[in-house]
């Protein structure tokens, strides 16, 4: 029991040396953090990191020993990172942002009675200047010109999720998020007057409207079901034709836009079927309203690398929404990680949260801040 008493004792010591050290590091950190603020430095130095790391390690023989002493000083790394973090974030400076003049004109994709037009006047108002385009890239286009001053944009199904297109055209734009809007979707088989089930050997839609009804459509095999722009768009299309072998999937809205008869009604299997749109533009918009959050960010092929990015989260007690994965084109097995979390930019523990993602990212972008839609 003696020499118990004297082993601790012994520890005790050591871990008073240790604090008085750990306090020592972390003053010079701060004053560390100070001058990268005055010569716009980053935090995260990968190489320097390595380097004292293995400076450590070298001569160190026994394997527990030396994987015990990489995983100390790695956690000591990171903890002096964060306290750079948190001393940069202070020193940031962002500031509130308003909407534009009530004069702009709003782009969509798709045709008036499409599930985006509805978005657009349920977020906007019915009165609002618009313009539609044939497809998502057109809109991104049109803003790009200075043609509309926002587009309206569907990103995510809750039956058939993300729509990727929307986003790998967000991250190459580089525009912005700067609102949200989520709408009950039902589709329906739509035909012209008179028309029947037993008519039909033909179906046009978007592809989202087949997933989301593929259900129904497995029941009638013998129809050939036909991709188009969009749901609309197939039930303009299906009033042209005037053929009642040609049936089109569509909202009732659309059924009653361009003179069509509902043959089937809520043929998609999830009766609580809804899709989010996002409001982009050119400029970031932020204001204490603001509750979400989404960026994009790349990380190095390392173990612990995605866990390092969502530690974050839990050590400013942020809430992580989604995470969602896009392969980097012609590099395999790559990938953009796409988040949304809860937060304002204007809190401090969201900065923190920021810089500390990006410190750690092979590539960072932020892709918004603004006020999200509960159903």
């Amino acid at each position: 029991m003696e020499k118990l008493d004297y082993l601790r004792e012994e520890i005790n010591e050591i871990d008073e040396s240790l604090v008085k050290l750990f306090k020592k590091r972390m003053e010079i950190v701060s004053e560390v953090a100070e001058y990268k603020i005055k010569n716009s430095m980053t935090v995260l130095d990968k190489a320097r990191e390595e380097e004292i790391i293995n400076k450590h390690l070298d001569g160190v023989e026994d394997k527990v020993l030396k994987s015990n002493l990489k995983e100390f000083l790695e956690d000591l790394m990171s903890i002096s990172r964060k306290t750079q973090k948190d001393i940069i974030s202070k020193a940031s400076n962002v500031n509130k942002t308003e909407k534009k003049s009530s004069s702009y004109k709003v782009g969509f994709q798709g045709v008036e009675a499409s599930f985006s037009h509805q978005a657009l006047i349920e977020y906007f108002g019915p009165e609002r200047s618009t313009s539609c385009f044939p497809n998502f890239k057109d809109v991104f286009d049109a803003l790009d010109r200075g043609e509309i001053e926002y587009g309206i944009l569907p990103v995510e199904n809750s039956s058939t999720g993300v729509i990727t297109e929307v986003y790998d055209l967000l991250r190459k734009y580089g525009f912005y998020i700067v609102g949200e809007k989520c709408i009950k979707v039902d589709h329906n088989l739509l035909g012209i007057k008179g028309a029947k089930l037993s008519d039909i050997n033909e179906v046009y839609s978007h592809e989202q409207g087949f997933l989301q009804s593929k259900e129904f459509f497995s029941k009638h095999k013998d129809w050939s079901l036909i991709p188009y722009f969009n749901t609309a768009k197939s039930a303009l299309y299906i009033s042209r034709e005037n053929l009642k072998s040609k049936a089109c999937v569509a909202s009732k809205k659309a059924a009653e836009t361009y003179g069509l008869d509902i043959i089937q009604e809520n043929i998609n299997y999830n009766k609580n079927n809804y899709t989010k749109f996002i409001i982009i533009g050119k400029e970031i918009e932020i204001n204490e309203e603001c509750d979400k959050i989404t960026i994009v960010t790349t990380l190095p092929h390392k173990v612990g690398a995605l866990y390092n990015i969502l530690k974050h989260f839990s050590e400013n007690n942020c809430n992580m929404m989604k995470i969602e994965s896009r392969p980097i084109v012609d590099k395999s097995w790559e990938y953009f990680f796409h988040i949304d979390f809860q937060g304002n930019i204007l809190d401090e523990n969201i900065k923190i949260v920021l810089k500390g993602i990006e410190e750690e990212s092979l590539y960072f972008k932020f892709l918004g801040n603004y006020k999200g839609e509960v159903i």
